[in-house]
């Protein structure tokens, strides 16, 4: 079946390279080091340092295995990290926060996975071992792993009921690649029981990580600066926006008895659809101001209507400077965004009825009363328009947010208790 699948990744690489190079259009990062994507490396370095290798396909994924890199290099004081992604916005958010570690962290594309590649990735760097963040399953960068006697790590692993049910279709090819892996720290129990359905041998629960990411101050600093920009208008935020959930947001807008001075601050989970959401805005005529036209001392103009967040790497910012936030994906079956993030700034948390990729996090958060689930766009406004003219309310429900972000917070020393058996001093 691995076979099968290889040669399936050869017969497509053309595709994917021409993908890639129409992507660049409109990401010019998908036009760089694609040297890197096939394998290719130059010369070895001539560093005898031990290498920790950590995989983190995009933004989301790098920003929370932040704790778990800094303590990583922490522990282990005579390795290097060597840190891959899939995406340019991921390598960006990576350059950001880890600029600090110096030569004790190095950026690559991971390669494709069609056997050749992942070998000669981990000849180049010899990694002693090999940490997967979440979801991603590589069938010959396993398999290359192991032929290499590197252990397979997967961290703050989260599986849904859907995702098994997809990956029990692909049968043979990703049973052999689950039992390749060496060691799963899952967030929740039921991650746990789903992994070990897939044949997983040794599982662990640690909770999520993203509990543990420690908000920069500079970060705080930029959202406390917007915050000012803004004034004291009320601010409700759609974050982590997908396609087609800004024209249903904007719709219920225009149907919403939101406070007269309202800002709505729109915030799209990719970049490369910033200016297709600027014209949806236009589109519905309302005065739209862009965040990356805004410098040190601007303000938001007061007939601004909808503020767009087109920047990388704010999202915090983004938080800190609104009263309630609504985490996207989750108005259509897109398995929502998780809501961990606002609710560590003890912000009021709003999320739609599709949260399958975190929904457990969510049934608690919803429990401990720092979040609210909405049916539709209509139910988000009007549950926004209830908090933002109910101070105590969203007061209250902001305070409860935080506690239970507080509350579960401790699985990177957890995951690197499990970790230290495979990689000893």
């Amino acid at each position: 079946m691995r076979l099968l699948y290889t040669l399936a990744w050869w017969l497509a690489l053309p595709l994917v390279l021409a993908r890639l190079w129409l992507r660049g259009r409109q990401e010019p990062g998908y036009r760089q080091h694609w040297g890197e994507r096939l394998g290719f490396y130059g010369r070895r370095p001539t560093s005898a340092t031990d290498t920790i290798w950590l995989h983190a396909v995009s933004v989301g994924e790098t920003r929370a295995a932040e704790p778990l890199i800094d303590a990583l290099l922490a522990t282990w004081p005579a390795c290097r990290i060597v840190l891959t992604h899939m995406t340019p916005t991921g390598r960006a958010t990576g350059k950001s926060l880890f600029a600090r570690h110096g030569a004790r962290l190095v950026q690559s594309y991971l390669p494709y996975d069609t056997g050749a590649m992942p070998a000669r990735f981990i000849r180049h760097f010899a990694p002693r071992i090999c940490i997967l963040m979440e979801t991603e399953v590589w069938p010959n960068l396993i398999h290359q792993c192991n032929r290499y006697k590197v252990p397979v790590v997967l961290a703050n692993a989260r599986l849904s009921q859907r995702s098994l049910g997809k990956a029990q279709r692909l049968g043979k090819l990703i049973a052999d690649a689950a039992r390749g892996i060496t060691l799963v720290a899952a967030q929740t129990q039921d991650d746990a029981d789903r992994v070990r359905q897939l044949g997983v041998r040794d599982v662990v629960v640690t909770g999520s990580i993203k509990f543990d990411v420690v908000v920069p101050e500079a970060v705080l600093a930029t959202g406390a600066w917007l915050r000012g920009a803004i004034g004291t208008r009320p601010v409700l935020l759609c974050a982590s926006t997908r396609e087609g959930e800004e024209q249903l947001i904007l719709d219920a807008l225009g149907r919403a008895s939101l406070p007269a001075n309202a800002l709505l601050l729109i915030v799209p989970r990719h970049p490369q659809r910033f200016d297709e959401v600027e014209k949806l805005i236009a589109a519905q005529g309302l005065a739209v101001q862009r965040r990356s036209g805004m410098a040190q001392g601007d303000a938001v103009a007061a007939g601004t209507q909808v503020l767009l967040g087109d920047s990388m790497g704010e999202m915090f910012a983004y938080y800190a400077a609104c009263d309630c936030a609504f985490v996207g994906g989750s108005l259509l079956p897109l398995g929502g965004q998780n809501l961990i993030e606002p609710a560590a700034l003890g912000k009021p948390v709003l999320i739609g009825p599709h949260t399958f990729n975190f929904a457990l996090v969510t049934e608690q958060a919803i429990a401990a009363g720092g979040a609210a689930l909405v049916a539709d766009a209509d139910a988000l406004m009007a549950q926004a328009a209830a908090l933002l003219q109910d101070p105590a309310r969203l007061a209250a429900m902001g305070e409860k947010a935080l506690a239970f972000a507080s509350q579960h917070r401790g699985a990177t020393p957890r995951t690197i208790a499990a970790i230290q058996p495979l990689l000893p001093a």
